[in-house]
């Protein structure tokens, strides 16, 4: 999940795909309504009145759906961007993968880090990290060593959601141990047949995963294999995306049909009755319409729409506002219990607009100040270039 930046898979060089900006707007924005329901439900709010209680469970529930469509747009742009910064996968440099890997994701991570456990030190217990027969301090430390051996999904599979603001982490955890392996098997495979072959069965694999584990939710939902498909078929539609081009005609008819069967997967059920095919069929959804975004990438479209502007904007501050949010929505039900807020009328309404404007506030900052400097400086200090087309997921 889910670093940002600028990015295009064709000329012009610097061009940025608004479409897929957007399309990450829409994941992060169901994400942050998912956690936001979780803390403080509004089935029974001003908003119940509008879509019904129902219909309020329904767009809430299924925010690891989100999640998917981040995967999918991360092995997407990242192979991607590899193709047109190398010309082939058997070109890619590793040393410069990884390098640019660590410059856009480690500043954040270290920083996210850093908040949790001062607060944490601070006497908040909601950012504390919890586990029985084990120390406070024994317990961050593991939480953290954690995070920074990307195997949060793991502790969470042992210890369950033992820190809050944390937990976020776990897709973190999955996406790059994906691209730790993406150079080693670029450069052992070579040949772009057998490496797609390779993700062929990675996506396969997935569906059979999480119909293994449909007792466990952390098997099912967060482990490794049954998340690693989402993103082995975002690669796949980026070599298919260099290589072929949707006929014009067909993408007008494909795109409206495609995102209407994704919103009818969304909203039929809940994502632990719908995981096993629901997962790989969002993702291959996802992935169409990121193929047809590539002729289009300026999305004309956007600048006339002052809302699809701004959840646009979202997509491209996805990455702090994965990070971020929990801190934001832990301090409001440290101050805010959902005990004490009516569950009807407009007040948790009025919370939600908080939550939402002081994530994307503090993202932004985030963003701006301190991740984008440190990256270019990492970049800089590494003695590489910044690259004709940066693609960060």
């Amino acid at each position: 999940m889910h670093p940002t930046g600028s990015e295009a898979l064709s000329p012009p060089p610097r061009q940025r795909n608004r479409r897929i900006d957007l399309l990450r707007g829409v994941a992060i924005l169901l994400v942050l309504f998912h956690h936001f329901c979780i803390a403080y439900p509004l089935n029974h709010s001003s908003l119940a009145m509008l879509l019904t209680p129902e219909g309020v469970r329904a767009v809430a529930r299924n925010g690891n759906y989100g999640v998917t469509l981040f995967f999918v747009i991360s092995g997407f742009l990242i192979t991607g961007n590899a193709l047109a910064r190398w010309g082939s996968l058997a070109a890619l440099d590793a040393r410069s993968f990884y390098a640019f890997r660590i410059a856009r994701i480690v500043p954040c991570l270290l920083l996210l880090l850093c908040v949790v456990n001062a607060l944490a030190l601070a006497g908040l217990p909601i950012f504390a990290t919890h586990i029985p027969g084990m120390s406070p301090l024994a317990a961050m430390i593991r939480a953290n060593l954690a995070a920074l051996t990307f195997s949060t999904n793991v502790f969470i599979a042992h210890h369950g959601w033992a820190n809050y603001a944390l937990g976020v982490l776990w897709s973190l955890s999955v996406e790059e141990v994906f691209y730790i392996t993406f150079p080693l098997v670029a450069l052992l495979l070579r040949r772009l047949p057998f490496i797609l072959v390779f993700w062929a069965l990675i996506a396969l694999i997935g569906p059979f995963y999480r119909m293994a584990h449909q007792n466990d939710e952390s098997g099912f939902l967060f482990a490794y294999f049954a998340s690693f498909d989402g993103i082995a078929i975002g690669c796949i539609a980026a070599v298919l995306a260099s290589r072929w081009r949707l006929n014009e005609r067909m993408a007008r008819i494909l795109q409206p049909v495609v995102l209407a069967g994704m919103v009818t997967l969304y909203l039929y059920r809940s994502i632990g009755g719908t995981n096993i095919w629901g997962v790989s069929a969002m993702a291959l959804g996802t992935a169409l319409l990121l193929i047809a975004s590539v002729p289009h990438a300026e999305g004309r479209f956007i600048s006339h729409v002052r809302l699809l502007r701004t959840v646009e904007w979202t997509g491209r501050l996805s990455y702090e506002l994965y990070l971020f949010h929990l801190i934001i929505l832990g301090l409001l039900r440290t101050i805010l219990p959902a005990s004490t807020i009516s569950a009807t009328g407009p007040d948790r309404l009025m919370i939600l607009a908080v939550f939402f404007a002081a994530s994307c506030g503090v993202s932004s900052l985030i963003g701006r100040f301190f991740a984008e400097p440190l990256n270019q400086t990492l970049r800089a200090r590494l003695k590489q270039q910044p690259p004709k087309i940066v693609i960060e997921n």
